[in-house]
């Protein structure tokens, strides 16, 4: 007879927390510290910032590291060193988290949504193809939760198309295709350092490219339109100051130096978790395609089928919580139904283009299904403990499963 589930009057499967995010030491208040007492403390005096920005460029398989204060800043940063013009069009998945888009809008282009494909989480390249129209000039493919898009497809379409391709790796810091880390493979990559990230200062993002006229662009855009070998009060682009400060640079350098046996942890629980959810019925871990050598598991993705689970997601959120397993739905709904969107709330941005966009009719099938009724997340900092705690989050499934009926009984009533 199975256990009762808690959310029934059980036992919970788990009352101990997971590994708390985020997580820090003696390094990190000692580079503090240092930085305090070294009295310079913005990114034009310290060494801190530019010491990451190599390492971790170099890291990640790039020469060039830009440092910015958030990853928002580093997409439209990138769009803009590109050359991407008003109304130019930038295809973006539709299953990611605003800025993705937002920022395309903020570079005055406007944003094309591709679907992703319901297996991987990431960009369809056939659907990229059909959304390429002679205003398409650049693809923005996400490394969803961790995981590398399909980028040796979309770079080829790049290149037949001539169009510029911006990674965001946003999820993504420590991943890997085959021998090419994520950030490298693209015109230029994009990573964020916000709170919940893999690697994280509270806020912050770089960006990362080995192509030395892109970077001398990203960082005259990062600091005021200035120049090397300029004068101090000569600007030449529009810009601002985007500049990441050394206190944030002091624990990045320290985050970097737990990335790798972070990376290597949340990928090896990543994989031994999906291994085990997929014997369930209706329980399908996001696609892992052959040549994808390391996922930073950001998140861990999976999609439930009710028909054959057996019970529906809300259901199962409620009794996984219950279980003691954090887990969320994730998205609402696809970028496109955002209210931002439907309502065309672009401030001063694209005033010509607006009346001949409708987003409210836009449509991907994949990236709709899942966020009304099919995607479950769970955060990467379940993925820092032992084997025990992916077994807790087996037996929660397994326990609810096997009290499906019960379950439903209460649900459906």
């Amino acid at each position: 007879m199975p256990q009762p589930l808690a959310i029934l009057g059980g036992k919970p499967i788990r009352t101990k927390p997971f590994t708390s995010w985020p997580i820090f030491g003696k390094a990190e208040e000692k580079a503090l510290v240092r930085t305090l007492h070294s009295g310079k403390w913005g990114r034009l005096q310290g060494e801190e910032v530019a010491r990451f920005e190599q390492r971790f460029a170099a890291e990640h398989g790039c020469k060039h590291g830009i440092a910015v204060v958030n990853g928002t800043v580093s997409l439209r940063i990138g769009l803009m060193a590109a050359g991407i013009c008003a109304e130019d069009e930038v295809i973006v998945p539709p299953y990611t988290f605003l800025s993705t888009a937002s920022a395309v809008i903020e570079a005055n282009a406007i944003p094309v949504f591709a679907d992703i494909h319901r297996g991987t989480f990431n960009l369809d390249p056939q659907a990229v193809e059909a959304a390429i129209t002679p205003r398409t000039k650049a693809i923005i493919p996400v490394h969803f939760a961790g995981q590398p898009a399909d980028m040796d497809a979309i770079m080829a379409i790049a290149k037949k198309r001539n169009l510029f391709v911006m990674e965001d790796a946003a999820h993504a810091h420590g991943a890997s295709l085959g021998s090419r880390p994520a950030g490298s493979i693209g015109h230029l990559g994009s990573f964020s350092f916000q709170s919940s990230k893999n690697m994280t200062a509270g806020e912050g993002g770089i960006i990362t490219t080995n192509d030395d006229a892109l970077a001398e662009s990203c960082r005259s855009i990062q600091s005021c339109g200035r120049v090397a070998g300029g004068l101090w009060y000569e600007h030449h682009v529009i810009s601002g100051n985007y500049r990441l400060g050394e206190f944030q640079g002091a624990l990045l350098g320290c985050q970097l130096d737990r990335l790798a046996a972070q990376t290597e942890r949340r990928d090896r629980n990543g994989q031994y978790l999906a291994a085990r959810l997929s014997q369930l019925p209706g329980l399908h871990p996001q696609a892992r395609p052959a040549d994808c050598t390391r996922h930073s598991y950001h998140l861990f993705m999976m999609r439930l089928v009710e028909s054959e689970f057996g019970v529906s997601r809300g259901a199962v959120l409620n009794a996984l919580r219950a279980e003691g397993i954090p887990c969320s739905a994730g998205y609402g709904y696809s970028l496109p139904q955002q209210p931002l969107f439907k309502n065309k709330a672009f401030g001063p941005y694209l005033p010509k283009a607006r009346a001949k966009l409708n987003y409210a009719k836009v449509r991907c099938a994949n990236s709709d299904l899942l966020c009304s009724a099919e995607c479950i997340w769970l955060e990467q900092s379940l993925f820092l403990g032992p084997r025990k705690d992916m077994e807790d989050i087996v037996r929660a499934f397994e326990r609810i499963h096997q009290n499906r009926d019960a379950l439903n009984a209460v649900f459906r009533n």
